[in-house]
């Protein structure tokens, strides 16, 4: 029998990346400050998870100027949509097999 934790989603493994995709699933866009705030984070540390869901092209970085402040938003792409439901559905798996 093949390890259902095999099918999580490495990206997605560290609470802090799920909980930003999770967010982004759930609302069309965020900006940094907002999500900075929500996630009771450091700039740093948001910025460093920030740039790993990026590079995964889990995320789409939109960049703006809001009143000549700059501003950076941030939406989940299809890839990302897909991976967050598949790592979704693995741990649905999980718990389907630890009930008796």
């Amino acid at each position: 029998m093949k390890n259902p934790f095999e099918n999580f989603d490495k990206i997605l493994e560290h609470r802090m990346r799920l909980q930003i995709v999770g967010i982004l699933v759930a609302n069309e866009s965020y900006d940094f400050n907002t999500l900075k705030e929500l996630l009771q984070t450091t700039d740093g540390n948001l910025a460093t998870h920030i740039k790993a869901l990026e590079k995964e092209k889990y995320i789409i970085v939109q960049k703006s100027f809001v009143d000549r402040k700059p501003n950076t938003r941030y939406k989940i792409s299809e890839r990302g949509r897909s991976a967050f439901r598949k790592h979704l559905d693995a741990m649905e798996e999980i718990i389907k097999n630890q009930k008796r």
